[in-house]
C-alpha cells in the first residue's frame, strides 16, 4: 500500500524542497500556512484525523529569532504546543512524526561540535521553544525522528544567502559578524537527507516500528564550520565567479550588479540583536552517519553547487 505523507509547512525553505522530493516515496498531502495554521491546535487535530497519514513531516516553525523575543507566545504555540499536538495525534492513529529542530537549543559555550547527548541550554526564546517542542514529542510516546539543523539557507524565502546578495547591490562595504561559528546548510540537502532516511525506513520490513529503537534526535547539517563573515565572503566570491544569469540570483539582486568591494569582520557586540546567539553551534553528524550512512556535503560544496547550473537538480535526482 502506498504510504500517505502529510507535509506541513510546504512553502518554507525545507518544505519547498520536500514538496518536490517526497512524492517519490508515497502520496503526499502538502499544506501551507493558509491550509493549516499551527496556531490553531484544534485544526491540527482535525486535519490529522481526517487525512490519517502514516507519516507526518513537520517542516513548519516560528523561525524569526529576534521577533520571538517580543512575541514569545506565538513562538511557543508554533514551536512547542503544535508539535506536542502533532505527536499526540500521531500516537492516536499509529503514525510516525518527523520534526525539525535547531542548533539554538545549545548555549554555544562548547568548543567542539555538539553531539545529540550534550545537554541543551538555549539562550533565546526561539531556542527555548524549539527545545520544548523536542521534549513534548519525546514524551508523547510517538514514533519520531527529530532532525536538528543549523544556519539554513536556500535560493528561495528569506535567508542569509539572499540577504547578502541583495545588500551587495546596495553597499560598497559589508560589516559581518565574525565571532559566531556554525555550519551553513542548504535546505535542499536537508530535504534530500530526510528523504533518504525515510526511504531506508520504508524499505525495512518493520517500517516505522523500527523507530522504537533507532528513533529520536539526529543532527543533520553540513560538514565543516565557518563564521558568518567567512560565509558572506564565500557567497560573494562564488557570485563573482558566476557569469551565468541564474534565475534565483537575478531575483535576489533584482538584476542589479554587485557593488560590494570588501567585507569587514565585526564582533557580536558591534552588532547587537534582540536575541542572543550561541558563539559556537556546530553540530556533530556522526550519529546520522552511523545509523543511516548519510553524510551531508560540506558547507562550501553546498554553496558552490548553488551557483552551478543543474548541480542541485542532478544531486537530488540520484
Amino acid at each position: 500500500m502506498t504510504p500517505r505523507i502529510l507535509l506541513i509547512g510546504r512553502n518554507g525553505q525545507v518544505g519547498t524542497d520536500l514538496t518536490s522530493l517526497l512524492p517519490r516515496l508515497g502520496e503526499v498531502v502538502a499544506l501551507d500556512r493558509q491550509q493549516l495554521d499551527l496556531r490553531k491546535l484544534n485544526d491540527i487535530r482535525r486535519t490529522v484525523q481526517e487525512l490519517q497519514p502514516q507519516w507526518i513531516v513537520n517542516a513548519a516553525a516560528y523561525t524569526a529569532v529576534d521577533d520571538a523575543e517580543k512575541d514569545a507566545a506565538a513562538a511557543r504555540v508554533i514551536n512547542a504546543e503544535a508539535p506536542a499536538v502533532l505527536a499526540e495525534e500521531a500516537v492516536k492513529i499509529g503514525a510516525a512524526l518527523i520534526h525539525y529542530s535547531t542548533d539554538y537549543v545549545f548555549d554555544g559555550l562548547k568548543k567542539l561540535p555538539y553531539e545529540e547527548a550534550d545537554a541543551p541550554n538555549p539562550i533565546n526564546v526561539y531556542g527555548k521553544t524549539k527545545l520544548d517542542g523536542e521534549r513534548a514529542i519525546h514524551g508523547s510516546g510517538a514514533a519520531h525522528l527529530i532532525f536538528r539543523t543549523e544556519w539554513v539557507y536556500s535560493t528561495h524565502g528569506r535567508n542569509f544567502l539572499l540577504t547578502i546578495l541583495r545588500l551587495a547591490t546596495q553597499r560598497p562595504e559589508l560589516r559581518i559578524v565574525a565571532d559566531q561559528i556554525g555550519s551553513p546548510t542548504s535546505s535542499r540537502e536537508i530535504a534530500a537527507a530526510t528523504v533518504e532516511v525515510l526511504s531506508q525506513l520504508m524499505n525495512r520490513e518493520d517500517g516505522f516500528l523500527s523507530l522504537a529503537t533507532i528513533g529520536g534526535i539526529y543532527h543533520m547539517s553540513a560538514e565543516g564550520e565557518t563564521s558568518w563573515y567567512e560565509f558572506a565572503k564565500s557567497i560573494l566570491d562564488e557570485a563573482s565567479r558566476s557569469t551565468l544569469d541564474l534565475p534565483w540570483v537575478v531575483a535576489a539582486t533584482s538584476g542589479m550588479p554587485l557593488l560590494t568591494q570588501g567585507v569587514i569582520p565585526i564582533t557580536t557586540e558591534e552588532y547587537p540583536t534582540p536575541a542572543r546567539r550561541p558563539a559556537y553551534s556546530v553540530l556533530s553528524t556522526a550519529h546520522l552517519y552511523k545509523s543511516f550512512g548519510i553524510r551531508v556535503p560540506s558547507w562550501r560544496k553546498q554553496l558552490q553547487s548553488m551557483f552551478t547550473p543543474n548541480a542541485l537538480r542532478d544531486r537530488l535526482a540520484l
